[in-house]
């Protein structure tokens, strides 16, 4: 036998592998409910499971369709019983962020109808922990979809193909804005009016999806919700000769020394607070930051004070750090001498590390008070009342799984979104967005989020079409109760004027 005919018959052998391996089929589940929100029912349907995303490709492996099996995309879909028409019943689609984080956390703590049970200022109850109806959810507005991206919740790859493949910004926008086509499609929703919502990274993809969706598919949405937002990375990112977050972080740092009683001297409200702090990192402390190494010796000293008064940063630690403070160093240094660290997606809360002489703090205590509560609830959930099972793990926080994500398309640049949110607001003059900011978030501060939006360039005919509002918590401010039942109110009424004719 030649050298070619055994290569021949190695690919033949190949070939009929292939056609061995079962072809990946969608899995769905359907399950009926009921819900009361401000004391009427809600009898809705949820479809749990995942959907076999296909793409074109010249390969041997396409089906009958011409397309190949890519990926398998997990979701849970809850639509209203008995609506006659589905042109008015408006549509959401969810997801968070990370990158690497499944939906859950929007999904369980504020849209879903079930809800995970915190305290009330959203630290976590003693095990074993509880689910609960959810009488803030978006349900009686709108129909819910949370979408887990590939390596997230119980999304994978199909067998043979390469999860790194979707661990960055490009594919990730482009597979989960075709899931949206797809599931719009299946489901005869084209006429309805649509919605995306999205948490931290889930903004950045939410901005993406704005002109993916409008641009590939001809797509427009009704309204945009951001929770926690980030578009322009250059806002957080610490990197020398980047003064911006040193002066945008300021405002969070000062509410953050307002809630632990850092603050010296009394002051009537914390909103007065942060516009004092607002008012002096966007003027004499950025001033200070553009003079560099020409700034007058008695102005550095003014400056160093103020910024002390502000952020409860000792003016000897800030006069090292070159009127700078690092968030990492803000998170270990401002409760130093008691022996705690802050939170970076929620001040509120405390860490406390094996050495109180280190520079970094060792974890965000976020995490640690939230991560078990939904893991639990939402595996024990989507058992036992969606009846869907599976073995897999169900990736809540996967940074691990998805990285190094790739940016590419920022090569020696920012990421930066906000173009494509202009311009997808520009095509489409009716599309409306919502940003939901929280004063304690040290992840994406909100005095960030207002710089951004005032760059957006947007014409002014359309800056009406964004609407911004705050909160007394943190990243995720509907852990906390009375931010929850606020934003409730905040989602429901830009839905419904967004949806409306």
């Amino acid at each position: 036998m030649t050298e070619n005919e055994e290569a021949k018959k190695a690919e033949e052998k190949k070939d009929e592998k292939k056609e061995e391996r079962p072809r990946p089929k969608d899995s769905l589940i359907e399950t009926k409910h009921s819900i009361t929100i401000k004391g009427r029912e809600i009898k809705y349907t949820v479809t749990t499971g995942t959907i076999v995303m296909k793409e074109e490709t010249p390969d041997r492996e396409k089906d009958a369709e011409g397309e190949k099996p890519r990926a398998r995309i997990f979701f849970i879909a809850y639509t209203k019983n008995g609506v006659k028409d589905n042109k008015k019943r408006p549509l959401t689609f969810s997801f968070n962020g990370g990158p690497g984080s499944a939906s859950v956390w929007l999904h369980m703590g504020l849209l879903g109808p079930r809800r995970v049970v915190l305290e009330f200022d959203g630290s976590t109850p003693k095990p074993p922990f509880e689910l609960t109806d959810n009488e803030y959810s978006l349900l009686d507005e709108t129909d819910l979809v949370f979408i887990d991206p590939v390596s997230t919740g119980y999304s994978r790859p199909v067998e043979g193909e390469k999860p790194k493949e979707w661990h960055g910004f490009k594919k990730d926008i482009e597979s989960v804005g075709d899931f949206i086509r797809l599931y719009t499609t299946r489901y005869n929703r084209w006429l309805s009016p649509k919605f995306i919502i999205g948490e931290s990274y889930g903004t950045t993809r939410a901005a993406g999806l704005s002109e993916y969706l409008y641009n590939q598919y001809g797509m427009a949405l009704n309204g945009i919700m951001l929770i926690s937002s980030v578009l322009n990375f250059g806002t957080a990112d610490f990197t020398p000769g980047n003064d911006l977050p040193y002066m945008l972080f300021v405002p969070a740092y000062a509410a953050t020394a307002w809630y632990h009683h850092v603050v010296q001297g009394k002051h009537q409200s914390l909103q007065e607070f942060l516009a004092e702090a607002k008012e002096f990192a966007l003027g004499e402390y950025a001033s200070a930051l553009i003079k560099g190494d020409a700034l007058a010796a008695e102005e550095r000293a003014r400056v160093i004070e103020r910024l002390s008064h502000y952020t409860g940063i000792s003016t000897t630690f800030i006069e090292r750090a070159n009127l700078r403070i690092l968030d990492q160093h803000f998170f270990k240094e401002l409760l130093r001498e008691r022996g705690l660290t802050v939170g970076r997606l929620d001040s509120r809360f405390t860490g406390r590390d094996k050495l109180g002489v280190t520079e970094f703090a060792e974890f965000d205590p976020l995490f640690t008070n939230v991560t078990p509560p939904y893991t639990a609830a939402f595996n024990d959930y989507v058992r036992t009342e969606l009846k869907f099972e599976s073995d897999l793990q169900y990736v809540i926080s996967g940074w691990r799984f998805v990285n190094p994500w790739s940016y590419a398309e920022f090569e020696n640049q920012h990421v930066f979104v906000s173009e494509s949110l202009r311009r997808a607001m520009t095509m489409n003059p009716h599309l409306k967005v919502f940003v939901a900011n929280g004063y304690y978030d040290l992840g994406t501060p909100y005095s960030a989020t207002e710089y951004t939006f005032n760059h957006l360039g947007l014409h002014e005919s359309l800056r009406n079409n964004i609407s911004m509002r705050y909160y007394e918590a943190g990243h995720m401010m509907y852990i906390h109760m009375p931010s929850l039942a606020q934003l409730k109110a905040d989602l429901a009424e830009f839905v419904r004027n967004s949806a409306k004719k």
